[in-house]
């Protein structure tokens, strides 16, 4: 499938208003969970004031359907973040934008703040994906961001990916698709735990599932053919520490990947590497940030 490359002048400043941005709001909460009025500006309407979201989310509000909780720390300027109460969280249930999309979503300030930091970091991540998108000509809008992806990898386990990324790259009249399993990693946890995560994956490449019964029939193919035609990257975005402690739990990572016989396995077949939040939004995720995992210099995530 070809199509014109976008020029700056034709590429769109966010989503194509055929919803009202009232109904868009609901989506990309219902899509993403948690988001502040700037992150839901810079993802539904970029081009726009503050202002336009923020009397968005007024009205909405005063009909019941969001609610917000004040992020800690934040009392100067009053941020808040953005959630769906339940009767908005019901309202969501069957637009069109969302069918076949796992129902998680957070209705309560309890929840909320529990997940504020991590969710947050998770849009960040996708609001500097979406700003590269445009800049570039490229695709990778609002709905090409799915939080909480979850896969079976056998014994009853499940993995679930902070977030599943799709991408479409446009270059000289060719449209490449690329998907990637993205982990955030907020430094909340051990870096044994996170690089462990690794392992998940290894077990989800070379999963298949077992028939029932005495007769097993040929086998397959891997379960994730069901879902992806190519198994995604795996990207990590690490924040929340001084450079040195991120640069160290990156280095476990790639240790994890030289080291586990399934990791290393996984590493010679699927595209590996790590990044910090905060390199992906000063010089965009297509620049030379990222960490392979299997050694090797920086460099654009398309390319480790």
């Amino acid at each position: 499938m070809t199509a014109g490359t976008p020029t700056a002048r034709t590429v769109p400043a966010g989503p194509v208003p055929a919803e009202p941005l009232r109904h868009q709001v609901l989506a990309a909460l219902a899509q993403h969970r948690i988001a502040t009025t700037e992150q839901l500006r810079l993802m539904l309407r970029p081009g726009s004031s503050r202002q336009v979201m923020s009397r968005v989310l007024a009205k909405l509000r005063s009909a019941g359907f969001v609610d917000s909780t004040a992020l800690p720390n934040a009392s100067r300027d009053r941020t808040r973040a953005w959630y769906l109460t339940p009767c908005g969280a019901r309202l969501t249930r069957d637009l069109p934008v969302l069918r076949g999309r796992p129902p998680y979503p957070i209705t309560s300030a309890t929840a909320a703040s529990l997940k504020t930091h991590h969710t947050l970091a998770g849009v960040r991540a996708h609001l500097a994906f979406a700003t590269a998108a445009r800049r570039l000509g490229h695709e990778h809008g609002p709905w090409d961001w799915t939080p909480e992806v979850a896969h079976p990898i056998g014994d009853g386990d499940r993995l679930v990916a902070d977030a599943l990324l799709h991408y479409t790259a446009i270059h000289d009249h060719h449209r490449r698709k690329l998907r990637a399993f993205i982990e955030i990693d907020r430094t909340t946890m051990s870096s044994e735990r996170l690089a462990v995560k690794l392992i998940d994956y290894a077990r989800l490449y070379h999963h298949e599932t077992q028939p029932a019964g005495r007769r097993r029939p040929a086998p397959t193919g891997p379960v994730w053919l069901r879902w992806y035609p190519v198994f995604p990257r795996i990207l990590f975005i690490l924040t929340g520490a001084p450079p040195a402690r991120l640069e160290g739990r990156i280095g476990d990572l790639q240790a994890m990947a030289a080291q586990h016989p399934l990791v290393a396995a996984l590493s010679r077949e699927v595209q590996l590497g790590a990044a910090v939040l905060e390199d992906i939004e000063r010089h965009g995720p297509g620049e030379a940030v990222w960490a392979p995992l299997t050694g090797g210099r920086p460099r654009p995530w398309t390319d480790l």
